[in-house]
């Protein structure tokens, strides 16, 4: 269970949708974390990919040698 506080302009629109269409604040809620939770995970993921890169601690592969090892050049 998540229990959270919202500004209240946001709970004043979510009560207006939940009540033009007949669903609840939690299904909107839901849906707009199902919605944007790949991409916060990707963005996460991808800061500290970068992270490593730049630190060394990973080394970066160029396109170009990806397409060779992969038998991909034009």
């Amino acid at each position: 269970m998540l229990a959270i506080r919202l500004p209240e302009g946001i709970e004043e629109r979510l009560d207006i949708l939940a009540k033009a269409t007949g669903r609840t604040k939690t299904f909107y809620a839901r849906e707009a974390i199902l919605e944007h939770l790949d991409d916060l995970e990707d963005i996460y993921l991808a800061d500290k990919r970068y992270g490593a890169v730049r630190s060394g601690r990973v080394k970066s592969v160029s396109l170009k040698d990806v397409e060779k090892q992969y038998d991909m050049e034009d």
